[in-house]
């Protein structure tokens, strides 16, 4: 037996030994994901699989241009999990699936893993760079089977600031079944690099997605991640932030949309060095029997001297009774820090509808423009105002989103 093969029967076995998330687990108690053989592949057995894609097809990981932006200095690796040699490759420096709440994810990702990608931005270390210089990239993600573990590495080198785009959005003449997906996601940003990074997940109502995305720091790094997202079936999205070095920040912006679906953010920022910084922010518009969760979670360790905390979670129904639970939660065992956090549940604002159906706007788009409104500022907060709005398309990405989650919560209210 190979090496790939067994690396992949033991987690299959450690899983089978350990088991799955139990519904008493704190981190996934409002919103229980679906048991461990739906992301092995095992619930529908090798005949309902199916849904093959070939990569020339443009499924699995793609790289496109943003605009006439500068590609910079990119190193691409697409590996083969099922050979020994790149397996190896590709898992190189991976810290070990280890035993928290999420860990039976990683375990499964694991056992199902056959490819994926792994990314230097900024050329070979030691590699002359332009002073001043962006890196702009987008990755555009389609799925290659019906069931799949996909793995995304990338390393930022030092001193390097990137713009990433990540789209996860599936075209239609693609597999037309739901899908089931666990992708692992693991950034790493040198000392003094930047990384600001879209993320876009619009799953189709039937699938069950669980994206994890782990972010390392070096001193003085800076890392900004922007969600935009739809429910399903089954979605989570979880952020593992760890500022390990001094002057290192994260911040995060999700808008997530759940009509009649479930959805639920995981946000987990650990601050283990002196004057270090984070933001979390997460607007939720959930609408008919939605359920919708955002837990966040920030720790200061003794050692964090200095650090700069803020969570701000904000939900609003826009038809139906969804049911939205906002966690913020800090974490604090250091004196002298700066901490705030709060959430927020309630209807929009009834003196801005007025003001728009005075203007002759019919109630749906005064609904779509106020919600379009507080989305981007949720946005521009974290991508430093509208300078990186236009280049990555922003506007329009969120205009279709909210656009879809008002039709479904209007089709939603009328059955």
């Amino acid at each position: 037996m190979d090496s790939a093969r067994a690396d992949a029967l033991a987690a299959r076995s450690h899983l089978a030994t350990q088991g799955w998330i139990s519904r008493q687990c704190e981190s996934f108690r409002h919103l229980p994901p679906p048991v461990a053989e739906v992301w092995l592949g095992d619930e529908a057995g090798p005949q309902g699989r199916g849904c093959e894609a070939h990569p020339l097809a443009g499924a699995g990981w793609t790289l496109h241009p943003v605009g006439s932006t500068p590609q910079g200095r990119v190193d691409a690796r697409w590996l083969d999990a099922g050979d020994a040699v790149q397996r190896a490759e590709l898992l190189v420096d991976l810290p070990a699936p280890g035993q928290g709440d999420a860990a039976p994810f990683a375990w499964a990702h694991r056992a199902l893993c056959r490819h994926g990608l792994r990314l230097r931005i900024g050329g070979a270390p030691g590699a002359q760079r332009i002073p001043g210089e962006t890196v702009w990239l987008q990755l555009r993600h389609q799925p290659r089977t019906a069931v799949e573990a996909p793995l995304l590495v990338i390393d930022v080198q030092a001193g390097v600031q990137c713009v990433l785009v990540e789209t996860h959005e599936r075209e239609p003449l693609h597999c037309q079944r739901g899908i089931v997906q666990n992708l692992q996601v693991h950034l790493r940003l040198g000392v003094g690099a930047t990384l600001t990074h879209l993320r876009l997940a619009m799953p189709g109502a039937g699938d069950r997605l669980a994206h994890h995305v782990h972010a390392r720091l070096g001193r003085g790094a800076r890392y900004d991640q922007a969600l935009i997202a739809a429910g399903s079936g089954y979605h989570l999205q979880r952020n593992v932030i760890a500022l390990e070095a001094e002057r290192s920040a994260a911040r995060t912006a999700s808008v997530l949309f759940a009509a009649g679906s479930a959805l639920e953010q995981q946000l987990q920022v650990a601050h283990a060095a002196a004057r270090t910084t984070s933001a979390v922010e997460a607007l939720v518009l959930a609408s008919g029997a939605a359920r919708a969760v955002v837990n966040a979670h920030s720790r200061i360790a003794p050692g964090a001297e200095d650090a700069a905390v803020r969570q701000r979670l904000s939900g609003i129904p826009t038809g139906g009774q969804p049911r939205l639970v906002l966690r913020p939660h800090l974490e604090i065992h250091h004196d002298r820090v700066q901490a705030a956090h709060g959430a927020t549940w309630g209807a929009l604002p009834e003196d801005a509808l007025f003001l728009a159906r005075q203007r002759g706007l019919d109630e749906r788009t005064a609904r779509g423009l106020i919600v379009e409104g507080m989305a981007t500022a949720v946005l521009q907060r974290c991508l430093d105002g509208p300078g990186l709005l236009q280049p990555l398309a922003v506007d329009a990405l969120l205009a279709r989103a909210v656009a879809g989650h008002l039709a479904a919560a209007q089709e939603t209210g009328h059955e």
